[in-house]
């Protein structure tokens, strides 16, 4: 079922802070300008809530359950701003912590968690314990959403797999760096374009020991054009996705011509 009423989302493209309060505040900061702009779901970057390559003891030493205070503080600034809020941070387990993204609606209640299951790198490896499990969908506001980490979008599997659960949206905390801009310029439309969904990508920027991230936060729409797209600094980008765009969108989806019979 198609969504009747739009969805306005803000992805906030912002640089690592120094420490968790730092993010904290710094996200409470972001959560009530994209609420006073209109934002029904604030989207931020890949570790939002820690910082991201803080190396293994680090990491590790700031994983925490999804009923700690991380999580905790996300609830009440979603509930004292009225804002759903996409937040990431290490989530602890029994060996190494997961790279993990949450989504906690405008109530403040918990609807859906997702482990990064493509992990990037030796640092990110050394960091964390990929995720056992495909994401799944999940309601809000009438649209069907989705949660997918950095990497794991530039495979076509796990964008496809949320596509055929009824995926509206699909929603990607993400950490890119510079080096790697086919990954905003390219694929995201791509996939948005390929399963006929939109596909939000929020990136940080500004830099985190020696990683220049590379910014360039990106929404495309379910025919693969570009709805909007930060540039490398600090930036909140609030955009309306529309429910008549993603419904005329489907009526040439090629997901009811896949020959599931050969793969």
């Amino acid at each position: 079922m198609t969504p009747t009423t739009d969805l306005t989302l803000a992805l906030w493209q912002t640089a690592y802070a120094a420490d968790v309060p730092a993010a904290l505040r710094a996200l409470d900061d972001a959560a009530a300008q994209a609420r006073a702009q209109g934002a029904d779901v604030l989207v931020c970057p890949e570790m939002s809530l820690t910082g991201y390559l803080l190396g293994a003891d680090r990491i590790a030493a700031l994983a925490e359950p999804t009923d700690g205070p991380l999580l905790q503080a996300v609830t009440a600034t979603a509930r004292r701003h009225g804002i759903a809020i996409v937040a990431g941070w290490p989530s602890a387990t029994s060996g190494r912590p997961h790279n993990a993204v949450a989504f906690v609606d405008a109530e403040g209640v918990l609807l859906n968690v997702y482990a990064k299951t493509h992990l990037f790198g030796d640092a990110d490896r050394v960091q964390f314990t990929p995720g056992p499990a495909l994401p799944t969908v999940f309601s809000y506001r009438g649209w069907r959403l989705g949660l997918l980490i950095c990497y794991d979008v530039e495979f076509p599997e796990p964008v496809r797999h949320l596509a055929l659960l009824g995926a509206d949206v699909v929603l990607v905390p993400t950490a890119n760096m510079r080096e790697y801009d086919e990954a905003p310029t390219l694929l995201v439309p791509a996939r948005a374009c390929e399963n006929r969904v939109y596909l939000a990508y929020t990136n940080a920027c500004g830099r985190e020991g020696d990683t220049n991230y590379g910014g360039l936060s990106t929404v495309a729409g379910p025919l693969g054009a570009v709805v909007a797209q930060a540039g490398r600094d600090a930036a909140l980008s609030v955009v309306r996705l529309s429910a008549q765009a993603l419904h005329a969108a489907r009526q040439s989806s090629p997901l009811p011509h896949r020959r599931s019979d050969l793969y």
